[in-house]
Parts: structure tokens; C-alpha cells; sequence
């Protein structure tokens, strides 16, 4: 049985190479840029996978086969039972992650389907709070910090032009002869829907350089 090996943000690859190939070919009457686009999807696939094996290439080269509107809408959904979903939580597991914060809001988790999930993110109104959660280094990280709403702008995780907030977390880095004083916060502009923002993210380098700014972890 070949194990899971399509992670979110890489689905969203998918679906976004699927979907621009429809595009051409109902658009596009030039044939060479049709064939051009057509051979440039299972590269981008290759690019978003870099680990795969020989059946994963495979699997996802299929997309250069593509012709019809069936088979566009097809091609992502036969990927779906590959799909690997984000760890499912408790409530329990949840408020562990953010050990400090007593009157920890729960998201509602029976609603989540994770596998359609790169991070875990929610807000917390009354107390302007936004919260979020990701795998580094196969260890669940909560990261909690103020947000400040700001309309619409560019999410620095999606690169989406959605509804934004400024997202404030104090980072746990400090300099080796740092005061015991010493604070430092960073923040960008994030996606307030985070299903909004995990339906458009693509690319996890930033998230990941993000969180690991945030928890102070450096490279081994």
C-alpha cells in the first residue's frame, strides 16, 4: 500500500497546475503555448515534490496526459486517498501546546478536515489574540501573538491579496549577552480565514523560517 505523500500546501500545487492547464486549453488558441504549458506542469509538480520516489513521479506526471475538462477536475480528486493530513488533536493536546495561556480558546476540531491543513490557526476576539500551530522537525509547535486587523493585503504565508492581520509573536531567540530584560517581537501581514489561507499556501519555506524565528530553533 503506498503510504500518504501529499502534504497540503503541495495538493494546492496540484490543483493550481490542473486548474492553469484547463485554463490554456480553453483559452489559449496558439498551440506551441499550449504544448509549452503542458510541459512545463509536471516539472512544477516535481519541483513542489522534491522527495518523490519512482511511483510518486509517476502518479503526478500523469498531468501532462490531461486533455478534457473531466479530466482536469479528475486528476486532483484520483490524488486524495495520498493526501497526508496534518495530526489531529484534542482539546487536551491542544492547551498543552500553549501551557501559559489558562483560558486557552478551542477551536472547534470535529469541524477540521486535516487533511486540508498545513497549520492549525485561529483568533481569539475578545482578547485580540491569533494562535497557530505547524510541525517543525516533527514536533507540534503552538505559537501565540496579538494581531491587528488591516483589510485586505498580501499574506506573507500565501502570498494571497485576502483579509489581513498584523501578526505580533515575541521571539524566544536572544543574543548570547542579552539582558534578562531583553525582548524582541516579529511579525508580517497573515491570512485573519486561516482555511482561506490554507486553501491558497503553496510553499511552507516561509512558514517554516517564521516559526523557527519565533521558538529560536536554529539548523543541526
Amino acid at each position: 500500500m503506498i503510504q500518504p505523500f501529499i502534504r497540503n500546501h503541495q495538493y494546492n500545487v496540484i490543483k493550481k497546475q490542473s486548474l492553469l492547464l484547463q485554463k490554456t486549453h480553453e483559452t489559449v488558441s496558439d498551440p506551441k503555448v499550449v504544448e509549452s504549458v503542458k510541459a512545463s506542469a509536471p516539472f512544477k509538480l516535481l519541483e513542489a515534490f522534491p522527495d518523490a520516489d519512482g511511483f510518486q513521479k509517476q502518479l503526478l506526471e500523469k498531468i501532462s496526459g490531461l486533455r478534457t475538462a473531466e479530466d482536469f477536475k479528475l486528476f486532483p480528486e484520483s490524488l486524495e486517498s495520498y493526501l497526508a493530513p496534518f495530526p489531529a488533536l484534542t482539546g487536551k493536546q491542544l492547551a498543552k501546546l500553549f501551557p501559559k495561556n489558562k483560558k486557552l480558546k478551542i477551536p472547534d476540531l470535529s469541524e477540521i478536515d486535516y487533511r486540508y491543513v498545513t497549520y492549525l490557526g485561529w483568533t481569539d476576539i475578545a482578547t485580540n489574540k491569533l494562535f497557530l500551530v505547524y510541525p517543525l522537525n516533527g514536533k507540534l509547535i503552538g505559537i501565540e501573538g496579538r494581531y491587528t486587523p488591516a483589510n485586505k493585503g498580501v499574506c506573507f504565508l500565501c502570498n494571497k491579496h485576502e483579509e489581513v492581520a498584523l501578526f505580533t509573536a515575541v521571539t524566544k531567540s536572544r543574543p548570547a549577552k542579552a539582558s534578562s530584560d531583553y525582548y524582541k517581537a516579529i511579525g508580517n501581514y497573515l491570512c485573519v480565514d486561516s482555511t482561506v489561507c490554507n486553501q491558497n499556501i503553496t510553499n511552507v519555506t516561509t512558514l517554516d523560517k517564521f516559526v523557527r524565528e519565533v521558538v529560536g530553533y536554529t539548523e543541526s
